[in-house]
């Protein structure tokens, strides 16, 4: 079970789940219960929300993640010990990716579903960049 984000009910967000890819990282959607949620695969699934508290100023590293169509989105990054969580930075509403370590054991490409959320996640207002 997923909680639903504090602002969930932003209309944005259903926009950005309207644009989320059927396939993600070559995880095939599955359904969510909560509000403004997406989650792909099955034991360790990739989850999206939407609607999370937008982070201010961070000393958390920040990534620009950019498609192959060269739209780009800026992320807080933070890495545990099972996952990487990202949020999107200077976008409202806010939008968390969870991707367990499980999706990408190496490490290396654990940007990789962001690019592929690019263009859902490219429907929320860009106000700041972090880089």
């Amino acid at each position: 079970m997923v909680a639903p984000a504090p602002h969930a009910n932003d209309p944005a967000c259903g926009v950005v789940l309207q644009l989320a890819p059927q396939e993600l990282v070559g995880l095939e959607r599955r359904t969510t219960t909560s509000q403004s949620s997406r989650a792909w695969g099955t034991t360790d699934p990739v989850v999206l929300r939407c609607g999370v508290e937008p982070p201010g100023p961070s000393t958390e590293q920040c990534v620009r993640v950019t498609d192959p169509t060269g739209r780009a989105v800026d992320w807080i990054a933070v890495e545990a010990d099972d996952a990487w969580t990202f949020v999107t930075y200077g976008r409202i509403p806010a939008v968390e990716v969870v991707v367990p370590s499980a999706v990408q054991p190496d490490g290396t490409q654990a940007t990789a579903p962001l690019v592929d959320l690019s263009v859902a996640v490219s429907a929320t207002a860009a106000g700041r960049t972090c880089l």
